[in-house]
């Protein structure tokens, strides 16, 4: 699991990368055309749908980034819920400073509020079945750890970080290794017995042969919710069962009943509607 908030040496460069594209070289024409050096003013970030907010600390850091001298109150931190109008956070300074942050800070704001109101409207689908809501690598390039830190805010757990730190054996590497159990085999004995392995299968045959090559995790991929149940009982308990492909809020309840203990889901990262939040400045 990735840290919680998320450290400086993870954010600022994906921060200034975004500074760095808005401003350009020549930084902010219209607002150092129309705005006096000397005035300042108060911005208030609201969220104008109710929603998970997530990105708090991240938006923080782009105004102090923009300008040290900015007060920021923070009102709402990472994984509050907020109803609409709910106040994020209260920005004072310079209004030159708080017109050129406010994109940067509003793009990373709404998106990961975004992705926290997504996954915890499937957290509260599932509430009582005990199956977990997880996301996975399919994330927006450069944003990986700020999305995944979302998705706790939402409520919902962590998949693999990468590629280097869990095996996961998918379709192609299993036609790649000349089947399933070569590629269990020879993924046992370059990782040892410290490093669970998840093996995907996409029918119900493939199963058992997973499982008797000693797969800890057993994805289930794109699998009705009849062969889930199926898949449940046949495995009784020999490994973690993930489902996965498709899922969406009006299906996830069906997937979590059959049984399975992790539902995984890349909407909620990569397709997440953009949370309402914005800025309005006064004097």
């Amino acid at each position: 699991m990735i840290p919680f908030p998320l450290p400086p040496a993870l954010t600022e460069p994906l921060i200034r990368r975004a500074l760095e594209e808005d401003l350009g070289d020549a930084g902010d024409v219209t607002t150092l055309a129309t705005v006096p050096a000397d005035r300042q003013a108060v911005a208030e970030i609201n969220a104008r749908k109710a929603g998970h907010v997530a990105g708090v600390e991240l938006a923080r850091r782009v105004f102090r980034l923009v300008d040290t001298t900015l007060e920021v109150s923070v009102e709402a931190e990472d994984g509050a819920r907020l109803a609409a109008g709910g106040r994020v956070m209260t920005v004072k300074g310079a209004a030159r400073s708080l017109l050129t942050a406010e994109r940067v800070a509003l793009n990373l704001l709404g998106h990961l509020s975004g992705v926290a109101t997504a996954t915890a409207a499937l957290v509260r689908a599932v509430e009582g079945t005990g199956a977990r809501i997880v996301c996975t690598r399919k994330t927006l390039p450069g944003l990986r750890a700020a999305q995944k830190h979302a998705v706790l805010c939402g409520g919902g757990h962590n998949h693999r970080f990468g590629l280097h730190d869990a095996a996961m054996i998918k379709d192609n590497h299993i036609v790649a290794a000349g089947g399933l159990t070569p590629a269990l085999r020879a993924a046992r004995a370059a990782l040892g017995h410290m490093v669970k392995i998840e093996v995907e299968v996409d029918r119900l045959d493939q199963l058992e042969e997973a499982l008797m090559g000693g797969a800890d995790v057993v994805l289930l991929d794109n699998m009705t919710p009849e062969a889930l149940r199926e898949a449940v009982r046949l495995t009784a308990g020999r490994a973690v069962l993930e489902a996965s492909g498709n899922v969406t809020i009006d299906t996830v309840r069906g997937v979590a009943e059959t049984g399975v203990d992790v539902i995984s889901s890349g909407w909620i990262t990569h397709s997440a509607p953009n949370l309402d939040i914005g800025l309005d400045l006064t004097l």
